[in-house]
């Protein structure tokens, strides 16, 4: 088969000064690089603090042009079943179309059809792998710099605890530079990017703390190491890597 895989291994810790360092969940991820071009990204999350818990399967599909495809998840909070769907994507000349399939406890059986217009930067997917991943819309050549990105998410929610439904959230992703970094995984050269949300009512109504994310230099763009400021005080770091 001509394909390659990069899996991965992120630990979450927490800057909060009552567990400053202390583990508060972990990642798997992988990507799986067709000879197409295409991509599959796969991650398992578990999230320990803040309470309550939350496990987060998906797998996300890229085609050949970096186009969302279709996104599935299952989502378990307070280890107990949140809801299950299926996001796809039905790009046009002009804008597209964002369909979603989900059931959970709460929602019952839900079914939506969201058509848009102009164009999108990918899907929202929460594992901290697929912000790294989300970075490649950035145009580097232009050096330092800022705009916003336009991304479909199955929950709008900091944490993504809750049932899948469309959600459109616009936020400005910042290039800010380039550092070499290390962490338990090795030394990297990487790109320093900021997500900054404040320019409008946010994510969930809410808006989310500046997140600062090193992702690496490369054309497979890993997250390395990246923290959330404000109320969140949470840090992650890449501790095993295999290309």
């Amino acid at each position: 088969m001509q394909h390659r895989t990069i899996s991965g291994h992120i630990r979450y810790t927490s800057k909060k000064p009552e567990m400053l360092d202390r583990e508060r969940g972990r990642e798997w991820f992988s990507f799986t690089r067709h000879g197409d071009g295409s991509t599959i990204f796969r991650a398992r999350c578990e999230i320990e603090e803040p309470a309550p818990t939350v496990l987060r399967d998906i797998i996300y599909a890229l085609d050949a042009e970096g186009r969302p495809q279709d996104l599935h998840i299952h989502l378990t909070v307070g280890d107990r079943f949140m809801g299950s769907g299926w996001m796809h994507h039905v790009p046009g000349e002009q804008g597209g179309t964002i369909e979603c399939e989900s059931f959970g406890p709460s929602i019952g059986r839900l079914s939506q059809v969201m058509p848009y217009a102009g164009t999108i930067d990918g899907f929202g997917t929460h594992p901290i792998a697929g912000d790294g991943y989300t970075t490649r819309c950035m145009d580097v050549s232009r050096g330092p710099h800022r705009r916003n990105i336009r991304v479909f998410l199955p929950s709008p929610d900091h944490r993504g605890a809750t049932p899948p439904m469309i959600a459109e959230v616009n936020i400005g992703l910042e290039y800010v530079g380039d550092e070499t970094v290390t962490v338990p995984a090795g030394t990297f050269a990487c790109r320093h990017f900021r997500f900054v949300d404040d320019e409008g009512p946010g994510m969930g109504g809410t808006q989310h703390p500046h997140y600062d994310m090193w992702v690496t230099a490369d054309e497979d763009s890993i997250f390395v190491q990246g923290g959330v400021g404000g109320y969140m005080q949470t840090w992650y770091e890449l501790v095993e890597l295999q290309r």
